[in-house]
């Protein structure tokens, strides 16, 4: 994989778009787009603010290497933690009962997954 399928895979699990990225770069949709579509290298100016809005290292950007800092993973952790935050809330007002089902059946699908 290269920089611009590790920019999508990012983007994906942030729950951002190509446009929300480009707006945070000052860049054109378009050019995040072209970057995409014919995975040419951008700039070093343009992959770090890339990686800065990313919250994630340019070298794995480039590599997919998880190379996240201490500090990064502490922050992909609290990105992660904003995103499920609601359903969080919901499954505290759960009664107990059915939140151990619920828990339970993510469980098993998470090991149907591995």
């Amino acid at each position: 994989m290269g920089f611009w399928d590790n920019v999508v895979n990012e983007l994906d699990y942030l729950g951002m778009t190509n446009k929300s990225l480009a707006e945070k770069a000052g860049f054109d949709a378009s050019n995040i787009a072209r970057g995409i579509r014919f995975k040419s290298n951008p700039s070093v100016e343009t992959a770090v603010k890339i990686a800065e809005i990313l919250n994630v290292s340019v070298e794995y950007l480039v590599t997919g290497k998880n190379l996240k800092s201490t500090e990064q993973q502490n922050s992909v952790n609290i990105n992660k933690f904003k995103k499920y935050a609601q359903t969080i809330e919901k499954l505290e007002s759960i009664p107990e009962k059915s939140r151990n089902s619920i828990l339970s059946l993510i469980e098993n699908l998470s090991e149907d997954c591995k």
